[in-house]
């Protein structure tokens, strides 16, 4: 099970030199991988009443492959991860375009999760239907690949066309791995036969293994291997380093292959804050 981090966007405001901290420590400290979370805008509770959404017009989020191609060069190993791009409320080429370059910067360190999000107000600015996100999401993955491996490009879907068209430079990776977050059994099910990897929503026990059912199913019917899909779980740190050494090593019997450590919300008010915290784990983990 390769572990990484969750970086903790929300709590360390738009400092680049925290960006370059963390991402350079976590890569020392053993880590695999770094997750950043998404969101191009945030709502103002003012002018949206009763607004109950967990970030808001004051939280901050650094644009995920912006920061990636930061990352990319002040890291060596550190796989770069989206999770996840809110992927229907974004151009299809345009963010093709945008992963590949990651890819490339970072010598094939991209691994590109993507989900449907929850935020409504944000896909009206962006200027993307909310109600039809799931159907657009299943072809923008098919296109996405399509872009990451052919020179030229010829492509008639619902939502889409493209008639000879292509990137350059390709990726690295070809294609680059795509994951899917979800948190209801048809986003399970888009996993399953769609996906390299998925992130599922549940802690180890019953609702992760009937989400798990769900997945491996729609893997079968579509003539995969349900084996061959990654599953990455996440971990709160609270406060209680026995409690996260006894969640991942649940999330190992799981059989996850991936997991992510996340230190935001528990009161850290710095980066070196979190690393310390991050150093801890990495010591209890054996990362070193």
């Amino acid at each position: 099970m390769r572990t990484g981090v969750v970086f903790p966007q929300t709590e360390l405001g738009g400092d680049p030199g925290a960006v370059r901290a963390y991402g350079r420590r976590v890569e020392e400290l053993g880590y695999a991988h770094l997750l950043a979370y998404d969101h191009v805008l945030g709502a103002d509770p003012a002018v949206h009443a009763g607004w109950s959404g967990p970030y808001d017009i004051d939280t901050t989020f650094h644009e995920p492959l912006v920061m990636f191609g930061f990352l990319a060069a002040v890291t060596t190993t550190l796989e770069l991860v989206t999770g996840v791009i809110v992927l229907p409320q974004r151009q299809t080429a345009l963010v093709a375009k945008q992963a590949a370059e990651v890819d490339l910067l970072s010598d094939g360190r991209l691994r590109f999760g993507v989900g449907l999000g929850w935020n409504a107000v944000e896909y009206e600015a962006l200027g993307e239907r909310f109600d039809d996100r799931g159907r657009r999401s299943e072809e923008q993955i098919a296109l996405l690949r399509e872009f990451w491996t052919r020179r030229s490009v010829t492509f008639e879907g619902r939502h889409h066309r493209v008639t000879g068209a292509g990137l350059a430079p390709l990726p690295v990776q070809r294609p680059i791995p795509l994951w899917i977050g979800a948190a209801v059994p048809r986003g399970y099910a888009r996993a399953g036969r769609l996906a390299d990897g998925w992130f599922p929503m549940h802690p180890p026990g019953p609702r992760l293994d009937a989400a798990r059912a769900v997945v491996d199913q729609a893997a079968r019917q579509a003539g995969r291997d349900p084996a061959s899909i990654g599953m990455e779980g996440r971990v709160n740190w609270r406060g209680d380093h026995d409690r996260v050494t006894a969640d991942i090593d649940a999330w190992a019997a799981a059989g996850a292959t991936h997991l992510s450590v996340n230190t935001m919300g528990a009161g850290l008010r710095t980066v070196d804050e979190h690393l310390a915290v991050l150093e801890a784990i990495a010591d209890r983990a054996g990362l070193r």
